[in-house]
C-alpha cells in the first residue's frame, strides 16, 4: 500500500499536466474492452481517458479504469499513458500504451502493461484491436471507444 500512493499520485499529476488550459483542444474518451489474457483468463474493462494534441495527428494522454478478470472474479485498475496517431483521411488510428496495471487477488498486485492498438476512427466512435503484454503473459483484445 505504501508503494501504491506514490504511483497513483504520479499518474494523477501526469494526467493533470496533460490536460491543456484550452478546453477545445482536450478530449475525453470512454472505452470498453474485452481481452484474452493468454493462459490466464478473459478480462473485461471500462476506461476513461484524457488526451491532448501534441503535433499534427498525434495526441498524448492517460487512461484509467476498472477491469474484471473472469477466472476467479478478480478485479483490477488499468493505468496507461497513451500516444495515439489519428490518420484522418483514412479513418485509421494507431496507438501505443504503457503503464502499471493493478490486479487484485492474483498475488502480484503491480503488473507491467505495454500494448499496440490499431483500428477505425469515426468522428466520435472507434473500434479496434489491441495486442500487448500484461505480466506474465500476452494479451489480445477488442476495443470500442467514444470521444467527447
Amino acid at each position: 500500500m505504501k508503494l501504491l500512493r506514490p504511483c497513483l499520485g504520479a499518474l494523477l499529476a501526469a494526467g493533470l499536466f496533460l490536460v491543456p488550459m484550452n478546453s477545445e483542444a482536450a478530449g475525453v474518451r470512454v472505452g470498453l474492452g474485452a481481452d484474452y489474457w493468454i493462459d490466464e483468463s478473459a478480462a473485461f474493462n471500462f476506461t476513461l481517458g484524457v488526451e491532448t494534441p501534441i503535433a499534427g495527428p498525434l495526441t498524448v494522454g492517460a487512461r484509467f479504469g476498472a477491469m474484471l478478470i473472469t477466472r476467479g472474479n478478480d478485479v483490477g485498475i488499468p493505468l496507461d499513458l497513451v500516444l495515439r496517431a489519428n490518420l484522418a483521411r483514412s479513418g485509421v488510428y494507431i496507438e501505443g500504451l504503457v503503464g502499471p496495471w493493478l490486479v487484485f487477488g492474483r498475488g502480484n498486485t503491480f503488473r507491467a502493461h505495454a500494448a499496440f492498438g490499431f483500428g477505425l476512427q469515426g468522428k466520435a466512435a472507434s473500434i479496434g484491436l489491441e495486442v500487448g503484454y500484461l505480466d506474465p503473459n500476452p494479451t489480445v483484445g477488442l476495443r470500442l471507444g467514444y470521444k467527447f
